[in-house]
């Protein structure tokens, strides 16, 4: 029974990984771009447009293949990435002033310190037996 439950963990952390790059990653940078585009240019990001595309596409393109077990390793290690990318641009605490905004900015950075934890996991250890990447092997 615990080989079995161990057998099913790497594909419930892939899914959940997956979802939230492709959910609230991608799809509602999609849903309000000219929000995601205010947000990047206030932190002062350039080349905005081209980067909230690239950020879109590596999440969507990223989330899919974590759901899927596809060219996992890849895709985890590219998401992983992207999200210290994102934290330090995105969430610099250390220059925010006001209280609770550096609350919420620490907080995020942390939690994506974690999720990219997890992608690395992945990128190491591969997409676990129920995967593209496994299915591929086996035949």
């Amino acid at each position: 029974m615990l080989a079995r439950i161990e057998s099913l963990c790497p594909l419930a952390g892939r899914i959940i990984l997956g979802l939230y790059f492709l959910l609230p990653g991608a799809v509602l940078k999609l849903a309000d771009l000219q929000g995601t585009s205010e947000y990047m240019a206030s932190k002062g990001m350039v080349l905005v447009p081209l980067f909230l595309w690239l950020t879109i596409a590596l999440q969507a393109g990223g989330g899919l293949a974590l759901l899927t077990g596809w060219q996992t390793k890849i895709a985890a290690f590219l998401l992983a990435g992207l999200t210290l990318v994102i934290s330090i641009v995105m969430h610099d605490f250390w220059d925010v002033t006001e209280a609770v905004q550096r609350g919420h900015e620490t907080q995020n950075f942390v939690k994506n310190m974690g999720i990219m934890a997890g992608l690395l996991a992945i990128a190491g250890l591969g997409a676990g037996p129920f995967s593209l990447d496994n299915r591929r092997r086996q035949d």
